[in-house]
């Protein structure tokens, strides 16, 4: 099969179009054949060799932690899916990713595609469609009437955590900072108080701080921006939790249930071929890449 991979850590030229050997199944896990992958920052990280602590992974190894394709082969006493399923999953950061033809995954990840988007194209809905439910609803806890401040609305988070936020009733002010060029606010320039507040963008420390500063007492900030510690106001009870999104089928099944209805929009900025991968990785480390990227396979 071809597959991209990387045989030491470095910069996107690291990466080659390659022959791999088909994986096989074992107990527990699913042949998947790829549809589609897509791009996320943790890719390049992982990449550059910045995640050797938290993320080890064995070298070579293929990125692309979002898989969504057909079930091929079953290992060992799985059931819960069939060959010829049509699935989507966010894979174990630590194994081989969905850059390739064919891909290995716990059956216990995936969940049914989408039906009403091309398979390809659900790709672009495990990482961040999971990390904008667990910040909301998980972390926190927001119920409808109250106030979020999305910070990187306009991201690929951001957009899928507006629209659940909406969903649950809760009033979205919407900001993309430090500077806003698409007519959104920056933090700066919002002066009312919120329940809570989602920073999905790199900002500076005082920017961070400002957030707090925003969120009324008791209220929560949600943080994704894991090397930089989400801050607290002990004294008002508002709390600083810093995320780590976690795989969780039940919770993809859903947002998968909210695509089909119609309720939840799956935005994709571009589809690349899976031989220039490598370009995509390059273009989101000059900062050139913006919205949701899939490769297609």
């Amino acid at each position: 099969m071809k597959a991209v991979r990387f045989h030491e850590y470095g910069d996107p030229a690291v990466l080659r179009y390659e022959d791999a050997e088909r994986p096989v199944p074992a107990a527990g896990q699913v042949l998947v054949r790829v549809a589609g992958t897509s791009f996320n920052g943790v890719d390049g990280n992982i990449r550059a060799g910045f995640m050797r602590g938290p993320i080890p992974v064995t070298l070579p190894h293929t990125p692309g932690i979002d898989v969504s394709g057909t079930v091929e082969e079953l290992g060992e006493g799985v059931t819960a899916v069939q060959a010829g399923d049509r699935v989507v999953g966010f894979l174990p950061m630590t194994g081989d990713g969905a850059a390739a033809e064919y891909v290995l995954a716990p059956a216990e990840i995936l969940a049914p595609a989408p039906a009403s988007i091309p398979l390809a194209d659900a790709a672009a809905l495990p990482t961040v469609g999971l990390t904008a439910w667990q910040a909301l609803f998980d972390h926190a806890k927001l119920t409808a009437g109250q106030r979020v401040l999305i910070n990187g609305a306009r991201g690929a988070v951001g957009s899928y955590a507006v629209q659940l936020a909406e969903n649950a009733g809760a009033e979205v002010v919407a900001v993309n900072g430090p500077r806003s060029e698409d007519g959104l606010r920056t933090i700066d320039e919002v002066t009312e108080p919120v329940d809570v507040a989602l920073n999905l963008a790199p900002v500076e420390p005082d920017r961070l701080t400002a957030l707090v500063r925003l969120i009324r007492d008791g209220g929560v900030l949600v943080n994704t921006t894991v090397w930089m510690p989400a801050p607290s106001d002990e004294a008002r009870g508002v709390r600083g939790i810093d995320l780590f999104v976690r795989s969780d089928a039940r919770q993809l099944a859903h947002l998968v249930s909210l695509v089909d209805a119609g309720e939840l929009r799956v935005d994709v900025a571009e589809r690349v071929p899976l031989a220039e991968l490598a370009t995509v990785h390059a273009r989101a480390a000059a900062g050139e890449l913006s919205g949701k990227t899939v490769i297609v396979a």
